[in-house]
């Protein structure tokens, strides 16, 4: 093994270790959370606590599951090419991603809200039934109620072939990213990501309007400035390859 290729082996895996820190914070948050205060304390972090069927409940599930499949095309592509452009922006997701996720898991910890939701539809947090917990006006709840539409409570998108929501890759696309490689790897993978990045923005902008605790809504306005840059960037990289953005 080369010094270089030992070199980003340790970036990558220093990505994975920043995870599990995150993770690990989360866990210990909860336990000082539960381990003392008076019982006025404690009363007053439940009345801060959202509920399951809440937006902030609701993007922190759904977000970490789009995350989680972002972090994994990045560390496919990263075994599919050799282009250290793409390798670095994949890094560069996979480690934010990973980090972000483990922030919205530890929340869910910390309110003891379940990670999953049965018979909730995936971003069913968008849709319109949240006016009373949002500061979002009759014009925003309106587009949230189409958004909400587009996930698969309404006419537009449904979940299918394991894309559960608008932007994620379907089974038959993540099994095209392992078996390219080279250029090909590399167009599919910011083609894919691109379309990832659209539907995070969108699901990120919803929980910037709906979204009650002020952690999470300035982490959702983070994630809107941060992906629509990395955006940006990889439409230039599509071009220079002589691609194009999926319609």
């Amino acid at each position: 093994m080369t010094p270089a290729v030992r070199v980003r082996r340790g970036r990558w895996a220093a990505g994975s270790v920043a995870a599990l820190a995150l993770l690990c914070a989360g866990a210990a948050t909860v336990a000082s959370a539960h381990g003392g205060g008076s019982g006025a304390d404690h009363h007053a972090t439940a009345q801060r606590t959202p509920a399951t069927d809440s937006a902030d409940a609701g993007f922190a599930r759904d977000m970490a599951v789009h995350h989680q499949q972002a972090v994994e095309m990045s560390f496919v592509v990263r075994d599919r090419t050799h282009d250290e452009e793409v390798r670095r922006l994949a890094y560069d997701i996979a480690n934010t991603q990973a980090n972000q996720r483990g922030m919205l898991l530890g929340w869910l910890d910390l309110w003891e809200l379940p990670k999953t939701a049965a018979g909730q539809e995936p971003m069913g947090w968008m849709a319109a039934g949240h006016e009373g917990h949002s500061t979002a006006g009759p014009a925003d709840m309106a587009d949230m109620a189409q958004m909400s539409g587009a996930a698969g409570t309404g006419d537009g998108y449904r979940p299918h072939d394991g894309s559960l929501m608008p932007g994620m890759a379907t089974r038959t696309e993540l099994a095209r990213l392992r078996g390219a490689s080279g250029r090909a790897a590399e167009v599919l993978y910011l083609q894919l990501m691109t379309d990832h990045h659209r539907g995070g923005i969108d699901m990120a902008r919803g929980c910037a309007r709906l979204c009650v605790v002020p952690a999470e809504r300035r982490l959702a306005r983070g994630m809107v400035e941060a992906q629509q840059s990395e955006l940006d960037a990889m439409a230039g990289m599509l071009a220079a390859r002589g691609a194009t953005p999926r319609p």
